[in-house]
């Protein structure tokens, strides 16, 4: 019963397959190889539109770099309160943009609110050289909170930042996830609706270690795909054995292994939240944008579910175990390509025997 991350699960086998045939002989260094020479093509067919990929082996790189060549160290970039490149990454953006400010916005579901995106823009800069600049926007796809925006919500924020001459950042950590989700093409989610940078994972649906920067055609960050080649380097990301990065993310790409695995852990997600909503006592915040949820049921539970073995987390963090058996806690349960339908019925049944026992 793993359910604490998506990032817990095995390499896909076809991945995995893909890495065992790059190592087979030697190969030229530093992206020479011929996965990587293939893999803009491939990125172009899935995303119908010429565009400049760079392989680096994490979210935080991945997005820290993007954002660097976006947005200079005296601007800012505009993100949700709980955005990813908020929470989790330790400064990195801040640190690899040479000090860049991050504006925090509200809204729901941990997407942002259009009219936050608009006071914060209309307000920064109000003073002049006083004030960071307009730097970009940063949109995390599905969101911390397991929402997924849709094609229409990302081209309304992408066009207010440009209207502004803001630039558009897409972390795709599990950009996966929510177009199986949405059903929309890879192209509607992005430069269609004015993305101009997408850092596409693969670590958390299948992968070992890739994530791909694509900068797209027509941009505002196409022209800088030199700068960001510069700055991979320097900020020791150039891997020598690109080959092996390049086999997992062309395999994942290849006759929509990404979109089987994601709607696989989707699915399991799906069948997880069916099950804990049958379950009196039981209550799950926030929409299924992806393959997470946020549910919330007594102490009682949580507790029969951890000596079960059960792994996940309590979210936020800061709660405890100790306390009443009845006092609801909420944690986050993520589901993962690898996720079984027995796993998600063991969970559902230790939970549901746990709060029905305390009820009889």
């Amino acid at each position: 019963m793993l359910f604490s991350s998506d990032n817990i699960a095995a390499c896909a086998p076809e991945i995995m397959a893909a890495m065992a045939e790059a190592n087979a002989g030697a190969a030229r260094p530093y992206g020479a190889d011929p996965a990587t020479g293939r893999l803009e093509a491939l990125v172009t067919e899935v995303f119908e539109k010429p565009a400049k990929v760079f392989l680096v082996s994490t979210g935080t790189s991945a997005n820290a770099l993007a954002l660097a060549c976006l947005c200079p160290p005296w601007a800012t970039v505009y993100c949700h309160q709980k955005a990813h490149v908020e929470e989790d990454e330790c400064g990195a953006p801040e640190f690899y943009t040479g000090g860049a400010k991050l504006t925090l916005l509200r809204g729901e579901a941990a997407k942002i609110a259009p009219d936050a995106l608009a006071d914060a823009l209309r307000f920064t800069a109000r003073a002049g050289v006083h004030n960071v600049q307009k730097g970009a926007l940063s949109l995390t796809q599905a969101t911390e909170l397991g929402a997924a925006y849709t094609p229409d919500e990302v081209a309304a924020l992408a066009g207010m930042a440009k209207a502004a001459g803001v630039p558009v950042h897409m972390d795709g950590t599990r950009f996966a996830n929510a177009l199986a989700r949405l059903g929309c093409a890879p192209a509607d989610l992005t430069w269609r609706a004015g993305v101009d940078a997408l850092c596409l994972g693969a670590t958390k649906n299948g992968a070992i270690c890739a994530e791909a920067v694509i900068l797209f055609e027509g941009g505002a960050a196409h022209d800088r795909a030199w700068e960001f080649e510069l700055r991979r380097k320097r900020g020791g990301h150039l891997w020598s054995k690109m080959r092996f990065m390049s086999a997992q993310m062309e395999a994942y790409l290849t006759d929509g292994l990404w979109l089987r695995l994601a709607g696989r852990a989707n699915a399991m997600a799906d069948r997880l939240a069916a099950g804990l909503r049958a379950i009196p006592g039981v209550e799950i915040a926030a929409p299924m944008g992806a393959n997470m949820m946020f549910p919330r049921f007594p102490r009682r539970g949580h507790r029969a579910l951890q000596d079960a073995g059960a792994l996940y987390y309590l979210w936020p963090g800061d709660q405890s175990l100790d306390g009443p058996d009845d006092e609801p806690l909420q944690c986050r349960l993520v589901c993962s390509w690898a996720t079984t339908e027995a796993e998600v019925d063991a969970f559902v049944a230790t939970l549901s025997g746990a709060l029905a026992a305390k009820a009889a």
